[in-house]
């Protein structure tokens, strides 16, 4: 079971959370049938989106990052609600897939480096909060770092990993880790967690060796005395309907409503984080015609 868990120093200056996502990002590559660049570019994001959503606090709150490097994979997308459950997709799942000398996923290639993060916070009232930065490397957690110094300022320091199997590509770790300095921090605890994140192993190496969450804050807090706030279940959920999609076409005028329709009188929606098909008859659709207009 994937879990994410949220620790802070007995000081106050230093958070850290990591999130254990080996099921939430095997479960994307097999809902998206994705290639292993694919799989890694995603499976990062999907990380980053869970911890930051579970940093939200109010109930009906979720975080949307998304991707656009101008690279072959096209948009990458991961949207969290405040549990820390979350859903993604990229636009193109069968980008393929180049790797470094060191035999690691090239995601920078995939994913490109000509563009921006943009990460949209929507606390359920009022206007949304759009913050946006160009993309420093493509490689997804250098470019949330980068987000949060440069957007937020709020000093930080985030791992993302997604460990594949060479022989047969199947996902076997996906894990992540976000440390950030809290205004208590002096410069004598900067350089401790400096020091401490120069040491840091790859997460999925360190869920590899069978350390847990706690461990790799543990490990990321060295020398702190370490408090847990908390520690929950996260999930791959996708909250797509039909009756979302039925109040969206009454957003729609009749006549475009119509226009949907194939050669066969239906309506096909697919939904993009879950594949999940809908169909509406041309019945289906006079029907919700009919409703609307008499609401109106």
């Amino acid at each position: 079971m994937d879990k994410i868990i949220r620790c802070i120093t007995s000081d106050g200056a230093v958070m850290a959370s990591a999130i254990d996502a080996s099921d939430i990002v095997f479960t994307s590559k097999k809902l998206h049938n994705l290639s292993r660049c694919g799989t890694a570019a995603l499976g990062r994001l999907l990380c980053a989106a869970s911890i930051m959503g579970a940093m939200l606090k109010q109930k009906d709150a979720f975080v949307n990052l998304t991707v656009k490097g101008g690279g072959e994979i096209g948009a990458v997308v991961a949207v969290a609600d405040s549990k820390g459950n979350v859903r993604g997709y990229v636009d193109n799942p069968e980008c393929p897939t180049e790797y470094y000398d060191n035999g690691k996923i090239n995601v920078a290639k995939a994913v490109g480096t000509d563009g921006m993060l943009t990460v949209m916070r929507d606390y359920g009232s009022g206007e949304p909060y759009v913050g946006q930065v160009e993309l420093v490397s493509g490689e997804i957690a250098e470019d949330v770092t980068n987000y949060y110094a440069t957007s937020e300022q709020i000093p930080s320091a985030c791992a993302l990993g997604v460990l594949i199997n060479k022989e047969d590509g199947e996902v076997m770790l996906a894990g992540g880790l976000l440390i950030q300095l809290l205004p208590g921090a002096d410069d004598a605890v900067i350089d401790k967690i400096e020091k401490n994140v120069a040491k840091l192993e790859p997460v999925t190496t360190m869920l590899a060796k069978g350390m847990s969450i706690l461990d790799i804050c543990k490990t990321a807090l060295d020398g702190f005395e370490v408090e847990v706030l908390d520690e929950f279940p996260v999930n791959y959920v996708c909250t797509c309907s039909k009756e979302k999609l039925e109040r969206y076409f009454c957003t729609l005028a009749d006549d475009e409503v119509r226009s949907l329709e194939d050669e066969n009188g239906e309506v096909e929606a697919v939904c993009h984080f879950c594949n999940k098909k809908y169909v509406f008859t041309s019945d289906d659709i006079e029907k919700l015609i009919e409703s609307k207009n008499k609401k109106e």
